[in-house]
């Protein structure tokens, strides 16, 4: 079965990807340039049909390369109460990594 697509999971987060697309995760501590293996992969989609894993499939793993890493846009957090003259304002800029997916990989020794 030639895996098209993949859920991963990281950073507490799910995320669908797919050869050659790039996607950004929560951050990790990684250099750039480095490769990261995923083996935390929740299911498994292409053109023979869908394995899904119960949690994780077997023998499935997805290999990411390390683009660069950054900080998302800044969300604003407003505290305000009325009458009490109380009002905090407070910002927060997300960490990323942004990867690009090398490669989905599915042993045959996870079918059954």
């Amino acid at each position: 079965m030639t895996a098209t697509y993949a859920i991963i999971e990281t950073g507490g987060k799910q995320y669908r990807v797919a050869e050659g697309e790039t996607v950004q995760v929560e951050r990790l501590d990684l250099a750039p340039g480095a490769t990261v293996t995923f083996d935390r992969v929740l299911m498994v989609g292409g053109d023979a049909g869908t394995r899904v894993g119960t949690p994780v499939v077997a023998g499935a793993t997805v290999t990411a390369t390390v683009m660069a890493h950054g900080r998302g846009r800044k969300v604003l957090v407003l505290k305000y109460k009325p009458k009490a003259h109380y009002r905090r304002r407070q910002g927060h800029r997300q960490a990323y990594t942004l990867l690009r997916i090398d490669r989905i990989h599915l042993s045959d020794a996870g079918t059954g």
